[in-house]
This record gives C-alpha cells, structure tokens and sequence, in this order.
C-alpha cells in the first residue's frame, strides 16, 4: 500500500463543535488535505508542541517520548493506515535497538508523539483518497472563497421530507465543497462522513 507524506497544517474548531478540534493534515506533494476530529485534550497537546511551549511538568506525550528514549529507541515515523466505519487507524513505528516495532494508535495520540520526535507522518494512499479533501475544489475565478455553507431550496427540502437519498446526497456535497472553499474542514470532515454514511 502506498504511503503519502503529509504535514499538519493546523488545528480548526467552531462554537458548534462541543470541544472537539479538526486536525488538519496537508498533502506534502499535492493539494488534498485530511481533516481528523480529535479530542480538546489531544489539540493542546499538538498545539503546546507546534508552539515550543514547555509545561513545567511532562504532559503525557512527553512522558511517552522520555520512555520510548529511556529503552534506546525512537520514533521512525507514524503511518495512518485506516479508516473504518469513521475511525482513524495509526501505527507508531519504532527503532527498538535496529528492531522495528510497530503499535497501534489513535491518529491524534501517534502525531502527538511524532511531533516531539520530528519524526514524519505517512497517510495510506487508499484512506487520503477515502477522506481528503481537494483544498482548490470550490475556489472561484476571482479568487474570493464563500463564507457560507450553501442552504437548501424549497423543492430540496420538500423532497427530503420524502425521503429522496439522491436530493441529500446532491444537497450534501454541494455543502462540502462549500464548506472545503471556506476552509471549514470542520465541517466538512463532518459532511463527507455523511455523504459516505448514505453511499454505504
């Protein structure tokens, strides 16, 4: 399976979003991004890290880097190589002595760590192809981006009272684009989970 090269773009939230963050990952060679839905404490744990700033106390991502260096090894690298049912799947890959050791992970835990070893982080190729979105999907000839998410019409919604799965759909992934082009991963992380919930 084909591994790709991405980088963390950023951490996203909004009012709505009950204390869960975006994780945003950038396609290092192409313009897909992959949004992850990752927990408050999780966000700050990245965030402290990206902005080199130092708790007086280890948090647990660093205790987990001062074990991992306590028995000789390091972090090679994390790989996200699932998705399954909206779940993210990832693997810390370590140096154990020349040894490579392989654990299972959340996404959000493994780049946590992974940061605090400058080590990079790998999509599958068949999850970015999956989730990610095409950050110039949308984007308009003036170069200005909508800030709003496209809103149903009279006859959509009428028809979605009849249960219509094609209107929705249709509906949904006008919304998606809408929300990629305002940079809502967010919400658009929300929205393709959607869309795939209904293509089943």
């Amino acid at each position: 399976m084909e591994k790709v090269q991405v980088e963390i773009l950023g951490l996203s939230t909004s009012p709505s979003s009950g204390g869960a963050y975006a994780l945003i990952l950038n396609e290092l060679e192409g313009a897909r991004r992959l949004p992850i839905i990752i927990g408050t404490y999780e966000a700050q744990a990245i965030a402290l890290e990206l902005e080199h700033i130092k708790p007086p106390r280890p948090m647990t991502h660093d205790l987990i880097k001062n074990l991992i260096k306590s028995f000789e090894a390091t972090l090679t690298e994390v790989y996200i190589n699932a998705l399954k049912e909206g779940t993210f799947f990832a693997q810390i890959e370590l140096n154990v002595k020349g040894e490579t050791v392989s654990i299972d992970a959340r996404p959000s835990d493994a780049i946590a760590v992974a940061i605090r070893f400058n080590a990079p982080v790998y999509v599958a190729s068949t999850v970015l192809e999956e989730a990610g979105l095409d950050s110039e999907a949308g984007s308009e000839s003036t170069g200005e981006k909508p800030r709003k998410v496209i809103k149903a019409t009279e006859s959509e919604k009428e028809a979605r009272k009849k249960n219509s799965e094609a209107t929705r759909l249709d509906l949904l992934e006008k919304n998606l684009n809408a929300a990629i082009s305002a940079e809502d991963y967010e919400l658009a992380a929300k929205l393709r989970d959607e869309i795939q919930k209904l293509r089943g």
